[in-house]
């Protein structure tokens, strides 16, 4: 049950996260343009997000952004310049397309399977396995008058 609920509340996180996503597709921002693109001097941060006042990638980069929304270019035109000019690496996440597209299932499937896993090893504790002796499988074992003989000589014999 537990487990509904979980993927009950991530579909409506995604469902929230594409109503945003396709309430924003209004007008060009610089903010929006410049955190789909990798700062390429070493930070690690998108072009937005880039903490080197004086950087020699992002500050030329938001420059130019800036004058391509001027001239009417769309987010998807820009980012298409750049990842022409740069190459894959600049961009702040995987296309969804090709290979990159296991970027996109591998978590995802990871953590289903993961769910599973889990699952199945709780449903597994929780059963009780009864194990029952040898001797008592098909009930208890016909009286044998010979075995009780030989066990009272036996006995005598060790006194």
């Amino acid at each position: 049950m537990p487990f509904l609920i979980a993927a009950g509340s991530i579909a409506i996180l995604f469902a929230a996260a594409a109503v945003v996503a396709f309430a924003s597709s209004g007008k060009t921002s610089l903010q929006e343009v410049s955190e789909g693109l990798t700062c390429q001097c070493g930070c690690g941060l998108t072009v937005a997000n880039c903490n080197h006042p004086q950087c020699e990638f992002s500050v030329p980069a938001r420059a130019q952004i800036e004058t391509m929304i001027a001239q009417g270019m769309g987010r998807d035109r820009i980012i298409g310049f750049f990842r022409a000019k740069y190459g894959e690496k600049v961009l702040s996440a995987p296309t969804s397309e090709g290979f990159n597209l296991l970027a996109w299932i591998i978590p995802f499937a990871a953590v289903f399977a993961g769910c599973f896993v889990i699952v199945g090893a709780i449903s597994r504790w929780r059963v009780e396995q009864v194990i029952e002796p040898e001797g008592l499988a098909n009930g208890p074992s016909a009286y044998d008058p010979e075995l009780k003989r030989r066990l009272e000589r036996e006995i005598r014999e060790q006194r």
